[in-house]
């Protein structure tokens, strides 16, 4: 997968520790994934939501650092953002640009806030998108379950429009081709 890039975005411990929807199975997931980009070849980016001070993602703090389950390795990219983009007022798409990556690999926090708003940003930038099924989670919301907003988006918005959906079996195996 040439020009293809993993975009693990806000996987932090303050999010990972109010156990999110099926957070075991995102987290083991996304180190699977995350160590096949690596061995062939496709660079692994980490984007980090910066908090407002005294908030639990409050920068430097324990809350906002990246979960150890998926922690960066030595010399990959941190983007820091303060939006829900992970484009908005960074340097991401500066970044891609440099490295020509057309292609995105997208998974983490949370499903129907930064995962949405990225994906979508990164369809009207051009950008092919890549989400493997049970790689990016949510909470309840008094509304809904995080269950349910997970499927609505990944299956009835995010699938087919904007996006690739398949299960993580097929992604990994498209890589290690």
């Amino acid at each position: 997968m040439e020009n293809t890039a993993l975009l693990i975005v806000d996987v932090q411990n303050a999010l990972v520790d109010e156990k999110p929807f099926n957070i075991d199975r995102i987290l083991f997931n996304i180190k699977e994934l995350s160590d096949a980009c690596r061995v062939n070849g496709i660079e692994v980016i980490y984007i980090q939501h910066d908090g407002e001070k005294e908030d639990y993602l409050e920068p430097l703090s324990h809350g906002w650092d990246i979960h150890n389950s998926i922690y960066p390795e030595q010399g990959e990219k941190i983007i820091r953002k303060t939006h829900n983009s992970a484009f908005k007022n960074t340097e991401l798409e500066e970044y891609l640009a440099r490295k020509n990556i057309e292609t995105l690999i997208l998974v983490g926090m949370q499903t129907e806030y930064c995962i949405d708003t990225t994906c979508r940003v990164a369809f009207e930038k051009g950008y092919n998108l890549i989400m493997p099924e049970e790689t990016n989670t949510t909470f309840d919301n008094g509304d809904l379950s995080g269950s349910e907003i997970y499927t609505y988006h990944n299956f009835r918005i995010f699938k087919d429009r904007f996006a690739e959906v398949k299960s993580l079996d097929d992604i990994i195996a498209r890589i290690e081709k």
